[in-house]
């Protein structure tokens, strides 16, 4: 049998962060409805749908951790960095090769904070994760954190009711910035998870930032945030 060769970092090396908001070239469906799906998992058919999605994947640690975990759930990292999103989807085309798992996962090189609507439709997810997010320290970078107002809404419309948002940040002031913005929006709610919660066991240790904050003893500060129904709308229905 021949080894199956797993892409190496060193050859997929770029800067850590990019500008979210310059005008990159990106291919993505105009509408949920035209997304072709089959062409990120060999073993899509037509009534599945993506449930998961890891903003700002980097690496894939998380989704390589998920995958076996929920072997019957699809889900999707979106990278707006060209060779990170490379070296991802090849470690999945290899670890595919090595395994009858991970057909469930794959990667798509786009901009969350532009074409999240593109690919989902209202309510499709049922988790989504921001962990390790870049921090942008400089205040007038703030615009282009990924937690915003603006950007909250979005989420809340490809979330269900119910579904929750993972985050962790090593960053306390970054940590807080995302507590007071969810917490602060009429969509979203904080949530502790209960024990059985298989996804939020392994938000630190999966991903290669967590795993980096740990070799180096430092802390992660962890949030995680439910999807609640629109009380204006609850309102209306009543009346």
């Amino acid at each position: 049998m021949t080894k199956v060769k797993y892409p190496q970092k060193r050859n997929y090396r770029q800067r850590a962060h990019s500008n979210p908001l310059s005008d990159h070239s990106f291919d993505y469906p105009v509408s949920p409805d035209v997304m072709d799906w089959t062409k990120l998992y060999p073993r899509f058919k037509p009534e599945n749908e993506v449930k998961f999605c890891d903003i700002g994947c980097g690496y894939g640690g998380l989704l390589v951790t998920l995958s076996p975990m929920f072997p019957e759930t699809y889900m999707v990292g979106f990278e707006i960095r060209v060779k990170v999103s490379d070296y991802v989807n090849d470690r999945f085309l290899a670890l595919r090769q090595d395994n009858e798992v991970y057909h469930n996962a794959g990667v798509i090189r786009t901009n969350a904070m532009k074409y999240l609507p593109n690919f989902f439709r209202k309510g499709q997810l049922e988790k989504m994760f921001i962990l390790y997010p870049d921090p942008h320290f400089k205040k007038c970078k703030h615009k282009w954190r990924i937690v915003s107002e603006g950007l909250l809404a979005e989420y809340a419309y490809v979330l269900k009711v119910g579904g929750l948002v993972y985050t962790v940040s090593d960053v306390k002031e970054v940590h807080d910035w995302m507590v007071e913005h969810f917490t602060n929006f009429p969509l979203f709610e904080r949530y502790d998870p209960p024990a059985e919660d298989k996804a939020a066991q392994v938000l630190i240790g999966s991903t290669e930032e967590g795993k980096k904050v740990l070799r180096n003893k430092g802390q992660s500060w962890t949030a995680i945030f439910k999807r609640v129904e629109d009380p204006y709308s609850v309102n209306c229905a009543g009346t």
